[in-house]
């Protein structure tokens, strides 16, 4: 990426031409993403203000949690990250989500370097520039604190990098690099379990890189590693009940009966809505058939990468491992991609409702640079001018589609950066206008819906405590049960709920003719009832 060069007795850094174009992609994506994370978009939620309730409470000495509030599979360190910074500026959604800031800024750095490595600095350049655009589903993933995919990216890039480093010899701690391999992959394991894929080919690519070293030391290292970034994992499922460990709570959620749509239409909702939603080729609210293009022409792509790999590493036979490290990496990046798409095409959700489950596909950037490298090949032999009339053809067809998903992706951003912000914001400002209303004059503990209760809590730095119920006003989903309990023990608990939704509507039937009297505020789309006795038709 860069060359020494001595300037006045010293050394610095000389970046070339494509290194300094890739610097200034990532600084505006990053900048670009700064922005919209000091404006709080995308919009927060209660999933989002669950994770930033853990990191006040980890601040606080209070709790030290393994894996989220109520859902015993989801890793905390997105909440260990963002808890310093909580304890000293207290809970705003701009400081919880500054870790992930950061995180996208070192994602972009190790592509950089991984995709140098694989492939030539200005296709670099290239995917860095790529990733600087960011739709609203994109950003989301990058942004938003809600679990896994933020950390776990820059892991697989940085384990294969080692694996790079290894195999070419430029890595001179090697028993250190090797542990520090297994310690990413056992935080990796902890934080999400949908980098499984990405993290069995990446253990392959080691295994074919230093094979021998794992029979002594460096293998005891690679272990040890594994287990300590496990060690909270393992040592809460120990003390777990029978059934609640996170295995167990894991397959039950993944396997609940339901209706199962044909291969078809999982196939379709995966490809032609999935895969585009996740590369930013399409708003949030889905995919229109000209943006579907992209899905059709992927698992071409990943067919046409991985016979370019190996015919590659069939060429470099008989060479330094440092030179067929290359195309071995590019086959893991490969397989990842298709064991990760194969993992979620299995899933009903991918036909049922694959515009809220196509975040679960946000890991396939990992694998955009093998991906990509055969159209970068095919258009760069064709600017050569060293084709065949077909391989003009090939490489013309090639540049064109470079060029679409590049015009594509940063129209989508440009859209979402001219008008889709403006409704972000707006229920932003209702929601803590509701918080600064209940904060100053009360009811403190009241009920809610499950996409009230836990963000007003964040919100309110909990001098405000929420117990969720359903639209029967029914208990609903209450990840932190402290709140509810305390919701419960109040004499007289307000309720929050959104202006004519089935809550409002069962509410004001409960109340009857003290309906209008309990009615103390209506702020930001909410309406804010405290009457003189509770409500609570499940006791």
């Amino acid at each position: 990426m860069s060359h020494p060069e001595q300037h006045r007795g010293r050394w610095r850094p000389r970046l070339d031409r494509p290194a300094l174009v890739a610097l200034l992609f990532g600084l505006a994506g990053v900048v670009y993403r700064l922005v919209l994370t000091l404006f709080t978009v995308p919009v927060s939620n209660s999933d989002e203000a669950t994770f930033g309730l853990a990191a006040l409470h980890i601040g606080q000495g209070r709790e030290h949690p393994v894996f989220l509030y109520g859902q015993h599979y989801m890793g905390m360190l997105e909440s260990y990250l963002a808890a310093p910074l909580v304890a000293v500026f207290g809970p705003s959604w701009p400081v919880l989500r500054l870790p992930m800031l950061a995180l996208y800024a070192v994602f972009l750095y190790l592509i950089h370097r991984l995709t140098r490595r694989l492939g030539t600095p200005w296709f670099a350049a290239f995917v860095v520039g790529l990733l600087a655009l960011g739709p609203e589903r994109v950003v989301r993933d990058q942004l938003t604190v809600v679990g896994g995919r933020p950390e776990v990216k820059p892991s697989v890039l940085l384990m294969l990098l080692i694996t790079v480093g290894l195999a070419a010899g430029t890595v001179h701690r090697r028993r250190l690099a090797i542990g520090l391999f297994g310690l990413l992959v056992g935080l990796s394991v902890w934080s999400d379990w949908l980098i499984l894929p990405y993290l069995a080919v990446a253990g392959l690519a080691l295994v074919w890189a230093v094979r021998r070293e794992l029979l002594g030391w460096s293998g005891l290292l690679l272990v040890g590693g594994v287990v300590v970034g496990l060690a909270p994992m393992i040592v809460d499922n120990l003390r777990a009940g029978p059934g609640d460990d996170s295995l167990s709570v894991f397959r039950e959620v993944s396997t609940k009966a339901g209706p199962q749509p044909p291969w078809s239409d999982r196939v379709r909702g995966g490809l032609l809505e999935g895969v585009p939603l996740a590369h930013g080729l399409c708003p949030v609210d889905g995919c229109g058939r000209w943006q579907q293009w992209f899905g059709v022409l992927y698992p071409v792509l990943l067919l046409v990468a991985a016979a370019l790999a190996a015919l590659a590493y069939r060429r470099a036979a008989g060479a330094p491992r440092g030179e067929r490290v290359g195309p071995v990496v590019q086959l893991a990046l490969i397989a990842g991609a298709a064991l990760t798409l194969l993992s979620y095409v299995r899933s009903p959700l991918a036909a049922t409702s694959p515009l809220d489950n196509a975040r679960y596909l946000s890991v396939l950037q990992l694998s955009l640079p093998a991906v990509l490298w055969p159209l970068w090949v095919a258009a760069l032999t064709t600017w050569r001018g060293t084709s065949s009339v077909l391989g003009r053809f090939t490489g013309a067809l090639s540049a064109a589609v470079l060029a679409a998903l590049t015009v594509t992706t940063l129209v989508i951003t440009v859209l979402f950066a001219a008008t889709g912000t403006a409704a972000s914001r707006t229920e932003e400002r209702q929601a803590r206008e509701l918080a600064a209303a209940l904060r100053a004059d009360g009811p403190h503990e009241v009920y809610g819906d499950y996409w009230t209760c836990n963000r007003l809590i964040f919100n309110t730095d909990e001098s405000v405590v929420c117990g969720v119920l359903n639209g029967n006003l029914s208990p609903g989903q209450n990840r932190y049960r402290p709140y509810w309990r305390q919701v419960g023990r109040a004499e007289r608990p307000g309720y929050v709920v959104e202006v004519d939704s089935p809550m409002d509507r069962r509410l004001r039937q409960l109340l009857a003719d003290r309906a209008d009297a309990a009615l103390v505020r209506e702020v930001g789309g909410y309406r804010v009832y405290h009457p003189d006795t509770p409500v609570r038709p499940w006791r």
